[in-house]
């Protein structure tokens, strides 16, 4: 028997002329369910990792104002496998209704395939496909999901491996802006990480340029996880209306795309061990490094960037022993020397897009 929503999906013109075994095939792979008393139950078998994790909340207010009139589409960066848990939970931690999830379908397989799929109500996506069925099948579904739910997806696709903010995708987006409601708005969100779990992994992986089997990272993973400790900043912005946004413009909607992108840079947190990296040189004295990062954090006061530190001296207090203990830089004799030079350049550009003149630092 099928859904509502898989009704409302087949019935819809635009899916006519495919094979009705095909698109019910899509529609299969696509539907979630989202039991929420499971998802909080959750916490408890993910603890292990959660209490690595302290998270930190920020501009909630424009989320709770928001749900008061408004369907919410929330448009994250994406750091971490973590960021699934992590930006899920500030919402319920704050009694905020909980969102469907977009998230890459490479995270649907064995157990935690099950546990997206029935329990925390994630929708998979291919990415990749250039499958006009699957495509106008997927915003199709999107576009009814949003009659009942929020959604919360990340428009640059999958993680940053280079650590930079990345292009946004407009695929969601179009999909967001097809559900024709009046009082849809998107949520700008940006999370950052003093150290980001898989930061080894990803940076590698850029230089490789080829990603892991999941199950093969997810072994890593919990490697990196031994002594790994960390805040996380959840940062929202004011919601963008998207009344007058024209479904059918492409301009139109790569616009909106650009748009939610430039302001979830300006959300980023700016944490320590962003500006340490940035302000980096191979081998340099702790006072030069202090002084780097007082020129640095200066720059990025005066592009009212959302800063977390104030001087370099609170910054290298604060980032030199998690970034020794991590095995990215080490202390020898009153000087900081590189020892993982590709990870630090991860952290570093992770800020890059808030400055005058992105990748001077290294």
């Amino acid at each position: 028997m099928l859904d509502e929503i898989s009704e409302a999906v087949l019935s819809r013109e635009e899916l006519l002329k495919y094979p009705r075994e095909q698109v019910n095939a899509y529609l299969d792979e696509l539907r979630t369910t989202q039991r929420h008393k499971f998802y909080r139950a959750l916490q408890h078998p993910l603890y292990p990792i959660l209490r690595k994790i302290e998270r930190k909340p920020e501009n909630l207010h424009h989320v709770l104002n928001a749900t008061r009139a408004h369907r919410i589409v929330y448009a994250s960066n994406h750091k971490s496998h973590t960021d699934y848990l992590v930006e899920p939970l500030v919402l319920d931690d704050n009694g905020i209704r909980p969102p469907l999830i977009a998230a890459g379908i490479n995270l649907f397989g064995g157990p935690l395939g099950l546990i997206h799929k029935h329990v925390t109500g994630a929708i998979p996506i291919r990415r990749n496909t250039k499958d006009p069925a699957y495509l106008i099948t997927l915003k199709a579904y999107v576009a009814e999901i949003l009659k009942k739910h929020d959604l919360f997806f990340y428009p640059e696709g999958g993680r940053s491996y280079s650590g930079e903010l990345k292009a946004a995708k407009t695929g969601l987006f179009n999909a967001a802006l097809s559900a024709d409601r009046s009082d849809l708005v998107i949520i700008p969100v940006a999370i950052a990480y003093d150290l980001v779990l898989e930061d080894h992994i990803l940076a590698h992986q850029r230089i490789k340029r080829r990603q892991r089997p999941f199950g093969r990272e997810i072994a890593e993973m919990v490697r990196y996880a031994v002594g790994y400790r960390s805040r996380s900043f959840t940062t929202f912005g004011a919601p963008i209306s998207v009344a007058g946004v024209d479904v059918h413009s492409r301009t139109e909607v790569l616009e909106l795309a650009r748009a939610v992108r430039a302001r979830t840079g300006e959300l980023y947190k700016v944490l320590p061990t962003a500006v340490f990296a940035a302000a980096m040189r191979p081998s340099i004295t702790r006072r030069d490094l202090e002084t780097r990062i007082d020129r640095l954090i200066e720059e990025l006061a005066a592009r009212h960037a959302n800063l977390g530190v104030t001087s370099g001296r609170q910054a290298v207090e604060e980032a030199a022993e998690p970034l020794e203990t991590r095995g990215i830089v080490v202390a020898e004799r009153g000087r900081f020397r590189v020892r993982e030079r590709t990870v630090l350049r991860y952290y570093a550009r992770t800020i890059e897009h808030l400055l005058a003149t992105p990748g001077r630092t290294h």
